[in-house]
């Protein structure tokens, strides 16, 4: 999730679980406590995709932070021995703030790595946009007036009611996340596809509309479900050139790596002669933050050369029409939205290239 939510939830936590005895200082301790395991942005792991499939690796293990939380808990006890509250109450207090941490980032699409250093694949629940007004407002609110009024009686209710409030949220987000993935089952079913790899997630900033995809060899499959909809699931069929791609990138170890951090769920496009592979797990239709060119062909010979210092694809600025018309479509199931139109743009040249 985006930074402030991370803050206002840590904050939530050591103010009802502290709060008692810090007062409000417990809320500051929170919040910073928070932020520790996202300073593993300032490594630099090598190249773009190390720096993306790297993030949320061992700095979000609940392992180590679980191990963290005793070491704190031993220096604050040896600092301050005569504190009211028990070590026991302390490692819980620190535990949770620096483990809901990671178990929320896991709700969202990008993907956390949970049991680091096991070799287990990120865990993406991807039922919850990475920055969602709803969720986080409840906590907003409770730090807010935490900080205004303390943490008496009241200040600390404000901080279970905000918990609360945001955790009840966030179980909805699941019962939306099996509403699109049982649209989606049966939309496949229907034309009988039977896919390698399927994905759901909410639209940005919301749960109302839900985008799914399935992924079969050189075709993946897309289409958008609401909760307001009444006709079934319609799915576009676009290319993957997955068979093409890999074969060419067949020696790539950074292609390797994204097939493993997003379960395959990948589009390769040949732009300007260089492999283009692209996360279609993350952004919306169209647009996808997360591109990489992976090799450049010789347009004479064919000949393959892998780039060994991956950098990022040229972003595109999001399309705030399409922002709009997601919206529109979201409240009414007939609003003008192509997915293959919005994905045209995932096979034209880099906007620095374009003329």
């Amino acid at each position: 999730m985006d930074s402030v939510t991370q803050i206002v939830l840590g904050a939530s936590i050591q103010g009802a679980m502290l709060g008692r005895w810090q007062g409000r200082k417990a809320l500051i301790y929170g919040a910073a406590l928070a932020t520790v395991p996202d300073l593993d942005v300032l490594i630099d792991y090598g190249d773009a995709v190390a720096d993306m499939t790297y993030h949320r690796g061992f700095s979000h293990s609940l392992l180590v932070l679980a191990t963290l939380a005793a070491l704190l808990t031993w220096l604050i006890r040896k600092r301050w021995p005569n504190a009211e509250y028990s070590s026991r109450r302390l490692f819980a207090t620190l535990a949770l703030v620096l483990c809901t941490h990671p178990l929320l980032d896991s709700f969202t699409t990008y993907g956390t790595q949970l049991f680091w250093p096991l070799p287990i694949p990120p865990i993406a629940i991807s039922s919850i946009f990475i920055i969602d007004p709803l969720y986080t407002l409840p906590l907003l609110l409770a730090m807010l007036v935490g900080l205004f009024i303390g943490l008496g009686r009241s200040g600390l209710r404000w901080q279970y009611a905000g918990l609360l409030l945001s955790s009840l949220y966030l179980g909805s987000t699941l019962i939306g996340k099996q509403m699109a993935e049982h649209q989606l089952h049966a939309a496949l079913a229907q034309q009988g596809i039977e896919p390698q790899a399927t994905f759901s997630t909410p639209t940005p900033f919301n749960t109302l509309l839900w985008r799914v995809m399935a992924v079969d060899g050189d075709t993946y499959y897309e289409g958008l479900v609401g909760w307001l909809d009444r006709e079934p699931l319609t799915l576009t069929a676009l290319p993957t050139h997955a068979s093409e791609a890999q074969q060419a990138l067949a020696e790539s170890p950074q292609d390797q790596r994204l097939r493993w951090f997003t379960g395959e769920r990948l589009r390769y496009d040949l732009i300007d002669g260089q492999w283009v592979a692209t996360d279609l797990r993350l952004g919306m239709s169209g647009y996808h933050p997360f591109r990489f060119a992976l090799a450049t062909v010789d347009p004479e010979t064919g000949e393959v050369r892998l780039i060994p210092q991956v950098e990022q694809w040229p972003q595109r600025r999001p399309d705030v029409a399409a922002l709009r018309l997601m919206a529109e479509r979201a409240l009414d199931a007939r609003a003008p939205l192509s997915i293959a139109e919005l994905s045209r743009s995932l096979a034209e040249p880099a906007p620095h290239q374009q003329r």
